[in-house]
């Protein structure tokens, strides 16, 4: 019986202090001197994150000294600065697969190495592997404004680039991220299409408009935009698909198409698609479809006011006074000061 207990007890003692010595490394956690920061940024539709913590300078000498000349560094402090791409991207002429990557650099006087590493979870760069690297490229660094907390950001933002900077002390990291936009949308695009969106028509119509606005696979375009019509056909969609076979050259189709999309529309849906094509910068072919309007519903002061817009849009100043001058006369009351200060505005040009 004493040995049993004694047995008993002595175990429950190993356990106790296991769990005491665990509890112990695991520890609380606390604010740190490096504030955890994230920084994101899209490009189209991928996105940019990186993920890094801030050392301040404090007074204290930064390159060649607390982050010597080179070595390998963290880019930050405390964790892996980790930098995640949604989508594929290209840095540096080379294409980098979405995904997660340690963000290392090696610092000189005159040139710096940034290192993409496959391996995003080690702590800084103590455990770094070069055979882990994806990729190394150089740039220079910059002379900059005083910045006493390490920041990262994004500048130049373009529509298919922009440059990530590293900022710290008294100078800054720049490098470039593209993405190839047109091929990223696209294939975004038919992904999305075989989900919830490809039961509707307006996806399809997107999708073909898009072709048509960025004049890229054009008879892509034409195939989407006939599921659209398929789907329900409208003034919209069957509009749409003209605009791509007059691109394509096929214009007597496209003419034929055009007067069948009319026909059935009412006033309101000509003119929501003809701001659709002004909003998007194709400003003759919002006139087309507003004048278009004005034959098929003359009684209309809306159709003039939106054809007014249509010239002033394009520069063409006396066209616009003349429509805008037209919709003056039969608009309702509520309507007139508007249309007055707006044929003011054109008349001091």
């Amino acid at each position: 019986m004493y040995n049993r207990i004694h047995l008993f007890w002595g175990t429950t003692l190993l356990i106790f202090l296991f769990s005491l010595s665990s509890i112990a490394q695991q520890g609380i956690t606390l604010p740190r001197a490096s504030q955890h920061a994230t920084i994101s940024q899209k490009i189209g539709i991928a996105e940019i994150t990186i993920d890094y913590h801030r050392p301040g300078v404090k007074d204290r000498e930064i390159w060649g000294a607390l982050v010597p000349y080179n070595q390998v560094w963290r880019a930050g402090a405390n964790e892996n600065t980790t930098i995640t791409f949604s989508h594929q991207v290209k840095i540096d002429g080379k294409n980098i697969p979405a995904g997660t990557y340690g963000l290392h650099m090696i610092p000189t006087e005159n040139e710096w190495t940034i290192i993409l590493n496959k391996d995003f979870r080690a702590w800084g760069s103590f455990f770094y592997v070069e055979e882990n690297d994806l990729m190394r490229f150089t740039v220079k660094p910059e002379t900059a404004g005083y910045q006493e907390w390490l920041t990262y950001s994004f500048t130049d933002v373009l529509p298919s680039a922009t440059t990530a900077l590293l900022s710290w002390e008294k100078l800054q990291i720049p490098f470039t991220i593209e993405v190839d936009l047109h091929n990223m949308v696209i294939e975004d695009i038919k992904e999305q299409l075989t989900s919830l969106p490809g039961f509707f028509w307006q996806g399809w119509n997107q999708a073909a408009n898009y072709c048509y606005q960025n004049g890229i696979m054009l008879e892509q375009g034409v195939e989407w935009a006939d599921r659209s019509i398929q789907i329900n056909k409208n003034v919209t969609n069957t509009f749409t698909k003209a605009v791509l076979l007059n691109e394509l050259g096929r214009s007597d189709e496209a003419n034929q198409l055009k007067e069948e999309a009319f026909v059935d529309a009412t006033e309101n849906d000509i003119n929501t698609l003809g701001y659709q094509f002004l909003f998007a910068g194709k400003m003759d072919e919002a006139i087309e479809i507003f004048k278009k309007n004005i034959e098929m519903n003359p009684d209309s002061w809306n159709v003039y006011d939106s054809l007014g817009e249509g010239f002033m849009n394009k520069g063409e100043n006396e066209s616009a006074i003349k429509y805008y001058s037209k919709a003056l006369e039969i608009a309702p009351e509520n309507q007139q000061e508007r249309i007055k200060g707006t044929l003011s505005t054109l008349k001091t040009k």
